[in-house]
Parts: structure tokens; C-alpha cells; sequence
């Protein structure tokens, strides 16, 4: 692990403000389009994602309808200049070193972001979170320990407040994403799938909720995604305490993630629930956890501190098995983190 230069540190926190304070929408992949239907002018709105267009009906053709489109236009017009900027910053956080994704990882991000799935609550999950973590700390993780063609987007359909309350449509918007998508079927023919895959690619979404009361497999409907999602046990952890983030991609595509100090205890409780042919997970998640505790309890140990007491109010179980990820981990971290604890 190293540490990124206090520059390339900069320069993220300036692509986060910059994403997160955006003016104006860049129009990128939108277009009106104009009809002629029955002797009549008619607007159209075109959304176009990779080679799939989607039309939206403005209304026929008015001094109102032209005033709105050319209003529109001069939006997209103001906002590439930012845009631009964002890109550059992108370029540059890439040669400082910063974190980013594949292509093919981008573009669905993207997809993702422009749906509004983050904007309704959805969070990332995962080893992309732990990517983003980094950057956000300012330190370069090993390579090995990022790798993942897993994307896990959580939702917990009892986050309401400061949300956008137009619900988005995750499945029908991977599905419509010219990516090659398709629904995996669950164990149960009969339940809606919660996982997509990429048919020939080792790409997947994944979607996740946590499970509250007794223990159950069937699927959740989200409302916010109008998906389906996998209850996961102590998710409600993680959900709990979340951030804004960007991925360092494309122009700065804006996520959440949870608290990283919640996602490495998180990560020691994870690793012990691991079934035994889910091994190499299971040290994947004490090898993300040591590294990002490293840090934190460097950098920020008032963070892991607070993660902590709301691991204190969490189940007894989810706190004995985080004790028993302590263990896993090297000498001097276990024996700091224990003091916490006491």
C-alpha cells in the first residue's frame, strides 16, 4: 500500500466537489427529436444509452415547447465546459495514480448513475467500494485485492428521507442497456431474479437488501429500484451510515458508498459467516479490512471509533463474529482494535 502524492489527493476531492455541485445537466446522449404525426409538429425527448434510443413525449409543437427546448439546449451548452474540466481531472487523477475501472465497467456505471439508482438510495457495494476507497483516502491498494466482476448494489426500502421520490427501474434499465444483460435465474424458477450477467463476459450486478427478522432467501421488491433484491443478513449495518463518492472514470460518475470504518468491520464479520467453499473470499474480506483499518486507525481513528459504537448496537451475534474477525488480522491491529472494544 502507498500513499498517493497530496496533488493527485487534491485533485479528487476536487472532481468530488465538482460532480457533486455540477450546474447543469450536460446533455450527453440526450436530443429532441421532431415528429410529423397526422399533419401535426410533435417533440420528442430521445435518450440514447450505447446504441439503444428511448423517446419520451414532449407534446406538439408550441412557442412553449420551443421556448423549453431552446432553454434546454443552452443548459447542455453551459454545462460542457464543466464537463470538460471534470474529464481533465479524470485524466490527470489517472496518471497520479488513483483508482479507476474498465471501460466496459464505466459505461455501466454510468448507466447506472444517469437512471438515477443513486439518487434514490442505491449504494455500492463490494470490492468497487473498496476501489473507491482508496481514492478517497488518498492510498494506492494492491491490485489483487480490488479485482472483482461483481457489481453489488444495495437498497434498503426503509431509507425515505432527503431521497428523490420518483422510483427508477434497475432491472429494466440493465436490460435495456445494450450491454448484453440478461436476468439469472434463482434456485427457485419461480422467484424474480436479483443478479444480472453479462452473457460471455465475466460482468454481473448484483442486487442486495438487508435481511431483517427471521432468516429467508425469497427475494425482496425494492420500491425505489422497482427490482428485486437478495436479503443479505447485517447489510443494515453498512446502509446505515453512507457517503457520496465518484468513480474516476469517464467525466466523474457519482455513487454512494458506505462509511469505509463501517465497511472493514463490516468486512471481519463477513469473513467468519463465509461458507468453507467460499474461502478465498473470506481472505479477500480480512485482507480489505487490514488494509483500510491501517489506514483509518492512522489517518482517521475517530472514524473507526464511531463505527465501532454502532457495531456495539448491532445483534450480539454480528459483535461476536466481528470479534472473531479480529482475530484474523495481524498482531498490531487485532491488539488496537481490542482496545476500542474495551
Amino acid at each position: 500500500m502507498d500513499y498517493l502524492s497530496e496533488s493527485t489527493r487534491l485533485l479528487y476531492s476536487q472532481l468530488l466537489s465538482q460532480c457533486l455541485h455540477a450546474s447543469a445537466p450536460s446533455g450527453r446522449g440526450l436530443s429532441f427529436v421532431r415528429k410529423t404525426i397526422k399533419g401535426t409538429i410533435q417533440w420528442y425527448l430521445q435518450l440514447t444509452v450505447g446504441n439503444k434510443k428511448t423517446q419520451h413525449y414532449i407534446g406538439p409543437d408550441s412557442q412553449d415547447v420551443q421556448e423549453l427546448i431552446a432553454n434546454e439546449k443552452k443548459l447542455w451548452e453551459t454545462a460542457k465546459p464543466d464537463r470538460q474540466a471534470r474529464e481533465q481531472l479524470v485524466s490527470m487523477l489517472v496518471n497520479g495514480g488513483a483508482h479507476t475501472v474498465s471501460a466496459a465497467e464505466a459505461r455501466l456505471f454510468e448507466v447506472i448513475e444517469r437512471a438515477g439508482v443513486f439518487l434514490v438510495g442505491g449504494v455500492l457495494v463490494g470490492s468497487h467500494a473498496f476501489g473507491i476507497y482508496g481514492n478517497m483516502l488518498g492510498v494506492a491498494w494492491p491490485t489483487q485485492v480490488m479485482q472483482t466482476h461483481d457489481v453489488d448494489i444495495a437498497r434498503d426500502n426503509h431509507i425515505t428521507l432527503g431521497l428523490r421520490n420518483e422510483p427508477v427501474d434497475l432491472q429494466q434499465t440493465l436490460l435495456d442497456a445494450n450491454m448484453g444483460f440478461v436476468a439469472v435465474s434463482a434456485l427457485n424458477r419461480k422467484a424474480p431474479s436479483t443478479s444480472f450477467r453479462i452473457q460471455g463476459r465475466q460482468l454481473s450486478v448484483d442486487i442486495l437488501t438487508p435481511m431483517i427478522g427471521k432468516p429467508g432467501s425469497e427475494p425482496v421488491l425494492i420500491t425505489a429500484l422497482n427490482s428485486y433484491a437478495e436479503p443479505v443478513r447485517f447489510l443494515d449495518y453498512l446502509l446505515d451510515d453512507i457517503q457520496p463518492a465518484v468513480i474516476v472514470a469517464r467525466a466523474g460518475i457519482l455513487v454512494n458508498v458506505p462509511s469505509p470504518a463501517r465497511y472493514a468491520l463490516h468486512k471481519l464479520v463477513a469473513s467468519v459467516r463465509r461458507l468453507v467453499a467460499l474461502q478465498t473470499k473470506a481472505i479477500k474480506d480480512i485482507d480489505q479490512a487490514s488494509l483500510l483499518l491501517d489506514v483509518l486507525l492512522q489517518d482517521r481513528p475517530g472514524d473507526v471509533q464511531t463505527a465501532m459504537n454502532a457495531a456495539r448496537k448491532m445483534p450480539d451475534k454480528f459483535f461476536e463474529q466481528m470479534k472473531s474477525g479480529l482475530k484474523k488480522l495481524p498482531d498490531d491491529l487485532s491488539d488496537e482494535l481490542n482496545r476500542l472494544i474495551k
